[in-house]
């Protein structure tokens, strides 16, 4: 079997070069392989043959085939002695190349993961603000429920009491009464470490159903530990009765021997700041007392806080 070899000239290399397109930077792997053993032969043959000099030592050593055969032998038992290299090789002509990452979008990607680690510390530390805030909170209004604030009717006096005969605005005659009374109201904050605002619903006298008076109480601020008297004065001005209230009328000529009962009510509402705003615990305390009007006891105290008619 005849193996020839055939020779590009410069000129035909530059003209396939140019012609050719572009090639990739990638450089491929070429493996030779050298003829066989009987290729070999019949090459040996040939040449001894036809070998002018009639020397086939001298024709083997002056042959281009054997020193082509000579190289690529050598390079492919080099390969073979060296499977290290081959192995490294083929490692490298798996791994496709990638074209190397933007250091610019490196950073936007390290900028990132530390913007969101701190967005993720802040809201824990928020959420942990927030939780222990509403767990103090909460305890410094459980310490305050204790001190609930002692409030008692002290005393009541009934100043004046006139029952005559009148017009309502229907225009239909009946009795009017008219009657000023004041009440003392004792208060006192027990509280050690808060003040209270204090207010009241307006205090209303009623003969059963029909109110007869009725006055508010000015609101005012209360320090921890302390305690006052509250005065507020209930008035009824020219209160029709339509004889709802008949010892007044069949008496109203002798007011000094009636005798009619009344009920006293009325609801304080206290209420603490603590932490500004943010706490703000609430107490709130009902109070009605059973008095009695009597006619020749105008202008005097009557006690309350001894008779237990309050509740």
């Amino acid at each position: 079997m005849g193996v020839t070899i055939h020779a590009k000239s410069d000129s035909e290399v530059t003209s396939i070069d140019a012609s050719s397109p572009p090639r990739s930077p990638r450089r491929a792997l070429y493996y030779v392989q050298s003829p066989s053993h009987s290729q070999q032969h019949d090459v040996e043959k040939m040449s001894y043959g036809s070998s002018p000099f009639g020397s086939p030592a001298h024709h083997y050593h002056c042959s281009p085939i054997h020193h082509s055969r000579e190289s690529s032998t050598s390079r492919f038992s080099a390969s073979l002695k060296n499977p290290i290299r081959n192995h490294q090789l083929a490692v490298w002509k798996r791994i496709p190349r990638t074209n190397d990452d933007d250091p610019d979008e490196d950073n936007d990607d390290d900028d990132d993961g530390k913007s969101n680690v701190m967005r993720f510390y802040m809201l824990c530390f928020l959420l942990s603000f927030i939780v222990l805030f509403t767990i103090f909170s909460l305890i410094l209004w459980a310490a305050s429920l204790p001190y609930k604030p002692k409030i008692f009717v002290k005393s009541m006096v009934f100043e004046n009491l006139n029952v005559q005969a009148g017009i309502d605005g229907t225009g239909v005659q009946t009795d009017m009464l008219t009657l000023n009374s004041t009440v003392r109201i004792y208060y006192r904050n027990p509280a050690t470490f808060f003040g209270v605002h204090v207010t009241a619903t307006p205090l209303e006298l009623h003969y059963y159903m029909l109110k007869v008076a009725s006055g508010q109480m000015k609101k005012f601020y209360e320090p921890r530990k302390s305690k006052r008297i509250v005065v507020a004065v209930l008035q009824g001005h020219q209160i029709p009765l339509y004889g709802a209230i008949p010892l007044l009328s069949d008496a109203k000529d002798r007011i000094q021997s009636v005798s009619v009962p009344l009920n006293l009510t009325f609801v304080m509402r206290s209420r603490a700041y603590i932490l500004g705003r943010l706490v703000k615990p609430k107490f709130y305390v009902h109070i009605s007392c059973q008095v009695t009007l009597r006619g020749n006891h105008l202008g005097k105290h009557i006690n309350l806080t001894t008779s237990g008619s309050c509740k």
